[in-house]
């Protein structure tokens, strides 16, 4: 790797992806993701942690050609059609795990690759797929406190070119999703949205006491969702600083697809509109949004 690369220390983020139909859409939120992509460094590799990739394990993607993933269904088949062929970087893996020592992280070879977590978000922020993109698990089996302190031990790699990326939905309710309210949310998703704010700028490394909130188990009924925004909190204390907004509003009532930085300032706001509207014929709760 160049000395360039080394000695530039990257940002990290937070994205709250929302429906993959933003992959096909501009709208505030992608062009947000936009400016994010044209304000950082070019990154020797990409860390994904997404909301998607949800195990009984902690795992990084270890292949040299990762799959694309269309790990939804019920969308237009424009959407089966995107392809994110960016390469891995099986040797991150190695390196992943000796950051993050002594906790186990085990090594895929062939079972996942670039879900829509990831690239719904990456096809935007990085269009020409060229750079290595690498995911990590969330493993399923461990409480929130494991997934702060992980995020926090993956700070070195932001000192070696690695550009950490978490994605998911602080406020992600599918059950509540009210097509109708495209760009808007109930009053418990601002609730929650704002406490969960309010940690992320001043003090990120209680961000896993959020599950105290009166709002937690209507905003976060399952975890898988939540817990990137951990990945980032862990970074931003590592660095012994809070996180900035990049862009935030609400989808369908029950999403809030705010979006955090670390390291970085850009402008995010794109245009007014917001969200894209759901495909008419499929169950919120059933489309693995």
């Amino acid at each position: 790797m160049s000395s360039e690369t080394v000695s530039t220390v990257m940002p990290a983020a937070f994205f709250g992806h929302g429906s993959p139909m933003n992959a096909l859409e501009l709208n505030r939120y992608t062009q947000a993701w936009r400016a994010f992509g044209r304000s950082v460094p070019r990154p020797r590799a990409i860390l994904v942690v997404s909301a998607h990739w949800y195990i009984g394990a902690t795992a990084v993607t270890a292949m040299p050609r990762p799959r694309t993933i269309h790990d939804f269904y019920g969308f237009p088949q424009e959407l089966f059609d995107v392809r994110y062929p960016a390469p891995g970087l099986p040797e991150l893996a190695e390196e992943i795990s000796d950051v993050v020592h002594p906790t186990w992280v085990g090594a895929d070879v062939d079972s996942w690759g670039i879900d829509h977590g990831t690239w719904s978000v990456l096809t935007h922020a990085f269009p020409e797929a060229d750079i290595p993109v690498v995911q990590l698990s969330i493993n399923a089996f461990k409480p929130l406190d494991y997934h702060l302190e992980l995020g926090a031990r993956l700070a070195p790699l932001r000192e070696r070119g690695v550009l950490v990326v978490a994605s998911g939905n602080v406020v992600h309710n599918l059950r509540g999703v009210n097509p109708g309210m495209v760009d808007e949310g109930f009053d418990w998703a601002h609730r929650f949205d704002e406490a969960a704010k309010e940690v992320m700028l001043g003090q990120p490394t209680e961000a896993a006491t959020l599950d105290a909130h009166r709002d937690f188990g209507l905003a976060v009924p399952t975890p898988d969702h939540f817990i990137p925004l951990l990945y980032l909190a862990g970074l931003a204390g590592a660095a012994g600083d809070g996180s900035d907004v990049l862009v935030d509003g609400y989808a369908y009532g029950s999403l809030s697809m705010t979006a955090y930085t670390v390291g970085l300032t850009c402008e995010g706001a794109g245009p007014a509109t917001g969200a894209p509207r759901l495909p008419a014929d499929v169950p919120a709760d059933s489309s693995n949004i």
